[in-house]
């Protein structure tokens, strides 16, 4: 079995045509998702993904060392990231988890 050398969590965002700039501010590669995830030196980056054919769909990627550390630092940042998730709340019409995932 091949050993995973990280982990991913994929969500997946429904974004009305008034916000996609805003929503591409906050969950793109300098946004507040990333700034956030940054305290942590088990962060390894977060791929913001447009669907070409879907202009309102979306999907982020987030990359950590491994899924413990991503649980340790929710864990740890638990109030901050309740936070900004409230703060987020209305920029997207619809979200859902798509999966963890080991990276082989």
């Amino acid at each position: 079995m091949i050993e995973p050398r990280g982990f991913a969590y994929v969500w997946e965002y429904r974004v009305a045509p008034e916000n996609r700039e805003r929503f591409e501010a906050v969950y793109g590669p300098e946004g507040d998702w990333v700034k956030l995830f940054r305290r942590d030196p088990d962060y390894r980056g977060t791929d913001l993904l447009h669907d070409a054919d879907r202009p309102g769909r979306y999907l982020t990627i987030d990359h950590w060392t491994s899924r413990a550390a991503r649980d340790a630092f929710r864990a740890r940042f638990a109030d901050d990231f309740a936070a900004l998730d409230a703060a987020c709340a209305e920029l997207t019409a619809e979200e859902r988890n798509l999966g963890d995932f080991d990276l082989r």
